[in-house]
């Protein structure tokens, strides 16, 4: 028989250890029925036994919450465990074996997770501090002249009551949590992944738990992974993408929120990123993005937003491909959400640029190509439209769009805005318009029509970096330059023509000569007599010799035809 039920905590820990323990071990030992049972229960009791006696000479254990109703509960479970020692004791077992056998397995298992309990809070150090009221539910939220030990004591605390605690308990140590990271973000998410168990948070997104704890775990593990390097990567090696994924699948719209930052944030980083394909996250992301899922466009602005991230992946390319994720990127393009535009767009483009024929033809079959013109057309968006232009380049190998595009006055008009536009802030959309231009056929009279973009195509030729803006500007305007009413055009511009022989001078180095040489010899070619006297006139010849001297491609040819004209010329004169 046991003692009347303690009063106290305190009684009832004493009475534990100086009483039912003993009692217990004792009865065990004598028990005749389910013997290899008891000797598990024997060896739990043992640990149990060392750990409780560890923990009641901490200097506050009596004083921490968790352990006091901890204590409460083995009191419960050790006197169930007494009571079915007893009932072993004779080996018929009167009272039924399959009973008795399933009531010993629960309250074994009980134990076990007491123990689990007792093990975590002495490993904290929480039963060594001494908490300012026993009936608090967490601890203060650390301030900001708070010491790291504070702090962690804090995060310690937090992940025990999400271990231990019952759900109001669980809840607040959450809330505290983001209250905690929310402060200062950066600085302390690698503190809570450090101190903290990150795999306890993941477990909580399980969609069989309390929809309360999976929102406001989501919460917590969507700014871990969202506010610092190291505490995203933690979030990822402790496996919180698959979890995460199926929170996006199933969960909440607030939860699916969370999640999809999460996602975005893992993503970003392509050692990571191949992950999201071996969880079966493909599916799952373009399926949040189909029109008619539910789905907010700001949700679809995250998840499109890893599908981007992840395109960079040639399996991953044909994963998308193949889970019919074309019709829905371009579905994007028409979003009025403006981030999930940029994203479709910049997916698409990736498909298009590294995925082949195939996906481009795939792309321009679900009207693809005529939503980016759409887009093209309409937005002012800086980034969405370089996404755009890139997209729509990427697009243009295919015969089929380059005849469509390269027929349309209208694109093209667009084009020269771009070229036009210039500046640091525009030379990407002004280099890939450029590029357009070079590489596609359009009619004379639209070229005739592009004339205002030779000047600022003439300057784009001065600017070093990136290296390329040269060579693309120089192609577009060989292109433009084809048509003699251009070539007439530029030599009219005085700027540009004095431009164009100062960048020949071998002294200035900020541009590579050969560019600027191919404009020289398409300006001087058929009919272009004007051009070659102008070019003499301005000094072109010398430079030209001295480059043709040091073997730069194009320069003896281009040396020829001015050469010719003056030989001409002087042939006219001495006629005369």
């Amino acid at each position: 028989m046991t003692p009347q039920s303690p009063s106290s905590p305190s009684e009832t820990l004493d009475l534990i250890l100086a009483h039912l323990l003993p009692l217990l071990l004792t009865a065990v030992t004598s028990v005749k029925a389910l013997v290899s049972r008891w000797r598990l229960v024997h060896s739990k009791l043992l640990l149990l036994q060392s750990s409780l006696s560890e923990a009641s000479l901490a200097r506050n254990s009596l004083s921490n919450p968790l352990f006091l109703d901890l204590v409460c509960s083995l009191h419960s479970t050790l006197q169930k465990l007494h009571s079915l020692s007893s009932r072993c004791l004779d080996p018929s077992l009167p009272t039924g074996r399959l009973w008795l056998q399933s009531d010993l397995d629960i309250a074994t298992s009980s134990l076990t997770l007491h123990l689990q309990d007792l093990s975590l809070l002495l490993k904290s150090g929480l039963l060594s501090h001494k908490q300012d009221s026993p009936h608090a539910i967490v601890l203060p939220l650390p301030g900001p002249t708070s010491s790291k030990a504070d702090i962690v004591l804090f995060i310690r605390d937090a992940f025990a009551r999400l271990q231990i605690g019952n759900l109001d308990i669980k809840l607040k140590a959450l809330d505290s949590l983001l209250d905690l990271l929310q402060s200062d973000p950066a600085k302390l998410s690698p503190v809570v992944t450090t101190e903290g168990d990150v795999p306890v948070l993941l477990r909580l997104l399980d969609l069989s738990t309390h929809s309360h704890l999976i929102d406001r775990a989501a919460a917590v593990v969507s700014l871990l992974s969202t506010s610092s390097a190291s505490s995203c990567y933690a979030v990822f090696n402790e496996g919180g993408l698959g979890p995460l994924l199926r929170l996006i699948e199933s969960g909440s719209v607030t939860s699916r929120h969370r999640a999809a930052a999460a996602v975005e944030a893992i993503t970003i980083d392509p050692a990571r990123a191949w992950a999201v394909s071996a969880y079966g996250g493909i599916t799952v992301l373009i399926n949040a993005c189909r029109s008619g899922s539910g789905s907010p466009s700001s949700l679809q602005s995250l998840v499109v937003s890893s599908l981007k991230n992840v395109a960079s992946l040639e399996d991953v390319r044909i994963a998308i491909f193949e889970e019919g994720g074309i019709p829905v990127l371009v579905q994007l393009l028409a979003s009025d959400n403006i981030d999930a535009q940029k994203s479709a767009t910049l997916c698409l483009w990736s498909l298009a640029s590294a995925g082949g024929e195939e996906m481009c033809v795939a792309i321009i079959h679900d009207s693809g190509l005529s939503r980016l013109l759409q887009l093209l057309y309409s937005s002012s968006d800086r980034e969405l439209l370089e996404n755009t232009l890139r997209a729509i380049h990427a697009l243009s190998v295919l015969p089929s769009a380059s005849k469509s595009l390269s027929s349309s006055p209208l694109f093209f008009s667009r084009l020269a805005e771009f070229i036009s536009r210039g500046g640091i802030s525009n030379f990407s959309c002004q280099q890939i318009a450029a590029s357009l231009v070079a590489d596609l056929s359009p009619s004379d009279d639209i070229k005739k029509s592009m004339a205002p973009c030779m000047s600022p195509l003439v300057k784009m030729l001065e600017i070093s970096k990136p290296v390329v803006m040269q060579e693309t500007a120089s192609r577009a305007l060989v292109s433009l330059l084809d048509v003699k009413s251009n070539r007439k055009e530029l030599v009219k511009d005085e700027k540009s023509m004095t431009r164009l022989v100062q960048m020949l001078d071998p002294c200035n180095d900020q541009v590579s000569k050969r560019p600027v040489v191919s404009v020289v010899l398409a300006l001087t070619s058929i009919g272009g007599n004007g051009a070659r006297k102008r070019l003499m006139e301005t000094g072109a010849n010398q430079f030209l010799q001295q480059l043709a001297e040091s073997e730069v491609a194009g320069a003896k040819k281009a040396l020829q035809r001015l050469s010719g004209s003056r030989l001409k010329n002087l042939f006219l004169l001495g006629r005369s």
